[in-house]
């Protein structure tokens, strides 16, 4: 069955993760991905464990749904070739610095004039109208230039950054609904146009969300910063046998846990009545949570509350996600035979469709595997692609 984005061609020029993890998405939903690496390849291919050079964990977590082709773009030979590959393709996106690209020569508008319907997407650290438009960025910086980092304060003691590439994934995912948008535009318009999808401003729109708070009103009517999630308190609760999460949200929630718990008085209890309320005494409120979670184990508490309507679960370590009940019984781990690298597992793609349903059909290709068949079906001639692997503009997997 072909996915929702069956015939959309993309050239992903991108490298390490925003952008190649964008671009596994899009192929995993169906479009034809072509990777294209510099003759050293993407960096990940050497980041974690490996069975084979350039096949590392890294590179293998990103890079799914795609064929690899290099092509050098300091060379003119590597450059033309990309301008014929962009005759027929619908997107091409680059993690390039605005400099760099105007230095590669690889700017939107020789783009539009070989293909005008052609999205053109970059991401960048920064916007590029911006001061630090031209600065590179990497996910530590923009945690900490976000104010991510800083938020970490109230558990931690001092600034951390998250255990997580939560910038470079947060705005993967921007890239990945900005290009479907652009895609759209273009098949109402006719036309494709140039999209910037910026790191920095992505994930301060990110942390915004809800610790604009006060500072949403002129004059303020509060700080910045959501007071339930910025408290000490919040984290997951000691039980007699773990950690356990509990989270009774809404009034209908906070009456209902209640009863199971066998603690009427605490819905009787003035300061737990109704939202703003236990807002307002949220440090009180964990610490009642707190209290009751210690009296249960894990096992307990999931029986007794697992008929209700209580958000609750759990602490799941790494390890725990390969057994977990849910993603057992959903599928979401795949196990395949890759033709290089033996026996892999990876991740299901999560979005489930009823009439174009998207399958893993593609597996991790080797650094310029694909070069030779995405060259001929672009048109080269054998003479010339044996040129190209000469001249090192472009190159083939072992």
């Amino acid at each position: 069955m072909a996915g929702p984005l069956d015939g959309v061609r993309i050239l992903d020029c991108t490298t390490v993760v925003l952008g190649p993890w964008a671009a596994q998405q899009l192929g995993d939903l169906g479009a034809d991905v072509i990777k294209i690496e510099p003759p050293e390849g993407d960096t990940t291919r050497q980041l974690g464990p490996a069975r084979n050079p350039g096949m590392s964990a890294f590179y293998l977590g990103c890079n799914r749904s795609k064929r690899s082709i290099v092509l050098d773009l300091k060379q003119e030979a590597g450059r033309a070739a990309l301008f014929k590959l962009a005759e027929t393709a619908d997107v091409i996106m680059h993690n390039y610095r605005p400099e760099p690209a105007k230095r590669l020569g690889v700017e939107y508008e020789k783009f539009e004039k070989i293909n005008p319907r052609i999205v053109y997407l970059a991401t960048y650290g920064y916007r590029s109208a911006g001061p630090m438009g031209a600065k590179a960025a990497y996910d530590d910086i923009i945690q900490a230039g976000s104010g991510l980092a800083a938020l970490q304060t109230v558990v931690a003691g001092q600034p951390r950054f998250l255990p997580t590439i939560v910038a470079d994934k947060t705005s993967s995912n921007g890239v990945v609904s900005a290009l479907l948008a652009a895609l759209f535009a273009r098949e109402r318009t006719g036309k494709g146009q140039s999209v910037e999808v910026p790191m920095y401003e992505t994930l301060v729109s990110f942390v915004m969300v809800e610790h604009l708070y006060g500072e949403t009103f002129k004059p303020a009517l509060d700080t910045a910063g959501y007071k339930r999630v910025l408290n000490k308190e919040r984290r997951p609760y000691p039980s007699k046998d773990g950690y356990f999460a509990l989270l009774p949200y809404t009034d209908g929630h906070w009456r209902e846990f209640c009863t199971l718990v066998g603690r009427e008085d605490l819905a009787a209890d003035e300061r737990f009545q109704g939202m703003a309320n236990r807002l307002k005494n949220v440090e009180q409120y964990y610490s009642t949570l707190a209290g009751l979670c210690a009296e249960r184990t894990n096992a307990e508490w999931v029986e007794l509350l697992k008929n209700s309507n209580v958000p609750h679960g759990p602490v799941n370590t790494l390890d725990d996600l390969f057994v977990d009940p849910q993603l057992e019984a959903t599928g979401f781990w795949k196990e395949v035979d890759h033709p290089t690298e033996g026996r892999l597992r990876m991740t299901d793609i999560p979005p489930r469709f009823s009439k174009t349903r998207p399958e893993i059909t593609r597996l991790q290709p080797r650094l310029g595997e694909h070069s030779v068949e995405v060259l001929q079906e672009a048109g080269f001639t054998q003479g010339e692609i044996e040129a190209m692997l000469k001249s090192g503009a472009t190159r083939t997997a072992p």
